[in-house]
């Protein structure tokens, strides 16, 4: 039988702009399963259709939140009272505002429910095998 780890998710409103685009707020959730120990998802919800997740790491969003981080496809920039996430990918780039009150409280949560250093405590590799090479 599969257990089901913990998870932690936070919504929030978002302000998302394009380049040379307004600010437009945006329904977002931050979301983070014990079972995927290393990643975070921001997805973002359009006002209509499905939302859009981006999964990058946990310590890249940690770090942004006190100095500029990344080097890819998701950069995090702190600020006093928003976090700038920049995602890129072949469409273009897009610039999202979180509150930095609501990252840092998520952040917090994720730490409780898996500590920093101990993510591999939390990795089901046996499984990751077996789905890896059952089809074969």
């Amino acid at each position: 039988m599969e257990q089901r780890l913990p998870a932690v998710t936070r919504s929030t409103t978002a302000r998302v702009s394009a380049p040379k685009g307004p600010m437009v707020p945006i329904s977002a959730s931050l979301h983070y399963r014990a079972s995927d120990p290393f990643a975070v998802g921001l997805s973002l919800g359009p006002p209509s259709g499905p939302p859009v997740t981006w999964v990058f790491s946990r310590d890249l969003l940690s770090d942004g939140t006190t100095c500029p981080a990344g080097a890819g496809d998701v950069r995090v920039v702190p600020g006093e009272e928003c976090l700038r996430v920049v995602l890129t990918n072949p469409g273009g780039t897009a610039l999202v505002e979180l509150s930095t009150v609501a990252v840092t409280t998520f952040l917090r949560q994720t730490f409780v429910l898996v500590p920093e250093g101990s993510e591999s405590d939390y990795l089901d590799l046996d499984s990751a095998i077996t789905l890896l090479t059952e089809n074969h």
